[in-house]
């Protein structure tokens, strides 16, 4: 599976030059010119990596890294900025980058940066979880897919952690609270019924003829694998 990167840069040709080059070493890259859609597709999507320009139209983006922090989005960050004094370089890391690259840049350079960081990353996840397995489905985290009757199931990123957190907490209820604080990280900036759309998008990839009914809606209280 290819690593995935997400680009937020204003700068239309900085883009085009990083989403150019990096997908020529192989990589998919997903490119936006402000952060306005960054949480949803870092919610759907396994995202191996970020780099982020700091001027931006929407918010400074080392603060942007900073909230991604505090919503425990641990996602590595490349800061790639015009902004090049030391206080600026600092102040960058502090508020939660993993590396800093000045403007203008070298691109061979920030590929050698990029494929150092991802290696880290890459070694550091190898701790990660082990396979759970739940009846007939077999749910591998690190692939983010799930196995049913030898039939394999792509999941995104959210729905992987979704899925996880309702098989660990077998024969429990789970409330919309406890989930959007588990998989979103957040209970009080996402609507609760994101939970409600999520969990029938994955009701209907592992169970899309509603014949084994792996989640259980317990009306006006929440969801339960039995």
């Amino acid at each position: 599976m290819k690593q995935q990167i997400l680009i937020v840069d204003d700068d239309n040709d900085i883009l085009e030059l990083l989403e150019y080059n990096l997908s020529a070493q192989g990589y998919d890259v997903l490119g936006f010119l402000s952060t306005k859609h960054v949480r949803s597709v870092l919610s759907e999507e396994k995202i191996d990596l970020i780099i982020m320009d700091r001027n931006l139209p929407d918010i400074e983006g080392s603060y942007y890294v900073e909230m991604l922090r505090s919503k425990n989005v641990n996602t590595p960050v490349i800061m790639l900025s015009a902004k090049d004094s030391q206080e600026d370089i600092k102040e960058g890391l502090i508020k939660g980058a993993d590396d800093y690259i000045t403007k203008p840049f070298d691109i061979e350079e920030l590929i050698l940066r990029v494929k150092a960081v991802l290696k880290r990353s890459s070694s550091e996840s190898k701790e990660l979880a082990e396979d759970m397995e739940y009846k007939d489905m077999k749910l591998d985290l690190n692939m983010h897919r799930v196995i049913i009757d030898e039939n394999e199931i792509a999941l995104t990123n959210l729905e992987t952690s979704l899925l996880q957190t309702l098989v660990a907490n077998k024969g429990k209820v789970l409330d919309r609270d406890f989930l959007l604080k588990a998989v979103w990280k957040d209970a009080e900036n996402i609507h609760p019924k994101t939970v409600n759309v999520a969990i029938k998008r994955l009701k209907e990839k592992i169970d899309p003829f509603k014949e084994k009914e792996y989640i259980k809606t317990i009306r006006g209280v929440g969801y339960l694998v039995a």
